[in-house]
């Protein structure tokens, strides 16, 4: 049985334990307790105003805002720590991007995602603990955590810090324009693609906190609107707010642990822009490569084969078409490049375990409830 609460209900609550004995608690402690104390709501608590674009000038409406929002635990689920957080558990199904105001006061506990999360602290300062060092990161400071590592934010005053998790299973399409371009970013986002399990993270620094809170602030609204434009302009934001940090930032960025990787972010974009037909040899003639060597570089910057990158980039789209049309399931199959509509359902199925008219059923029935359903 599910129960609810809202993000300023939970802020209380962390707050007054940390005041009453000196030391937070994580997320699953304080539901655990307030289940146990019986502070958990049976029913879902609906909002008191609609949601609608942040100004320069609204923060302290915006806070009064999210301290609103709702959210369901279950028991034994939602209240247990865990040193690995799987993207399936925390991201909404249909959602690439989602966006929470970190807890306060909560004590660090080390864990690891499989996602690639990026805290925006955008007043105040926080604690990066990040595997055996700790740093403080003030407001104005972007920080990417790249997946599989050990870290935590650690935030003991009224500091806000906005907190981004992005699906890797989806990045490569959902984010494709970040990986044509040649900056740190850029290449920090290409090394995790192509399976780089080594500990890391990129921190950038801006002077533009006005313009680096809004965009932050509507990218997290879009996170809790229902309607088919929601996700997709939650996108842009995200977008944006990386461009602001990469437009005016140090250009001197920290990092942990950083290997570039190659030059490779205009093959990508002509995969990107020509899978529905393109051959390997096709390819190798375009950029004068050999095809063993062009094999050679798909594999070391994206991870997988180059069948394999455009089975992932046809099945990412069909699926959009599934969830986003009512077009016919043939007719996805001809658009994403199947010349066979059983082909294209095979493929389909053994991506995401089901058949293409299953999975725009399920989703149909579960997208309210953010059950996630997602690509293997």
């Amino acid at each position: 049985m599910p129960y609810y609460t809202t993000f300023g209900i939970l802020q209380s609550e962390l707050r007054s334990y940390y005041r009453e004995h000196g030391a937070g608690l994580q997320f699953p402690e304080v539901i655990h307790a307030m289940y146990v104390q019986g502070k958990l709501s049976e029913k879902p608590i609906q909002r008191m105003r609609p949601f609608q674009l942040v100004s320069n000038d609204g923060n302290a409406q915006f806070e009064a805002l999210v301290d609103e929002i709702s959210f369901s635990i279950t028991p034994g689920v939602s209240t247990s720590l865990s040193e690995c957080v799987y993207e399936g558990s925390v991201i909404p199904a249909m959602r690439d991007v989602f966006v929470i105001r970190h807890p306060r006061y909560t004590r660090p506990y080390l864990h690891r995602h499989d996602y690639v999360e990026v805290d925006c602290v955008v007043e105040g300062r926080c604690r990066l603990h990040f595997e055996d060092e700790v740093q403080e990161l003030e407001a104005g400071t972007l920080c990417f955590i790249a997946p599989d590592s050990n870290h935590d934010i650690e935030i003991t005053g009224e500091s806000t810090v906005y907190c981004f998790m992005l699906r890797r299973s989806t990045f490569e399409t959902t984010f494709f324009s970040l990986l044509s371009r040649e900056d740190a970013l850029a290449l920090f986002f290409r090394t995790i693609l192509q399976g780089d399990r080594e500990p890391n993270y990129l921190i950038f620094q801006s002077d533009r906190l006005l313009e680096v809170r809004m965009m932050a602030q509507n990218a997290m609204l879009e996170c809790y609107k229902s309607d088919s434009y929601s996700n997709s302009c939650c996108i842009s934001y995200v977008n944006l707010l990386f461009a602001a940090f990469l437009r005016t930032a140090d250009t001197s960025p920290r990092y942990y642990h950083y290997q570039m990787s190659s030059n490779f972010y205009l093959v990508l974009q002509y995969i990107r822009y020509h899978y529905r037909d393109l051959t390997l040899a096709q390819l190798a003639e375009e950029f004068h490569y050999s095809k063993p060597h062009l094999c050679t570089l798909i594999k070391q910057n994206t991870g997988v084969s180059f069948t394999n990158l455009l089975k992932q980039i046809r099945m990412t789209r069909a699926a959009e078409y599934l969830l986003r049309t009512e077009l016919p399931v043939g007719k996805i199959a001809e658009i994403v490049g199947y010349h066979s509509a059983d082909h294209f359902s095979r493929t389909f199925r053994s991506a995401f375990d089901c058949a293409p008219q299953e999975y725009r059923r399920r989703h149909a029935e579960d997208a309210e409830r953010f059950i996630p359903f997602e690509m293997k």
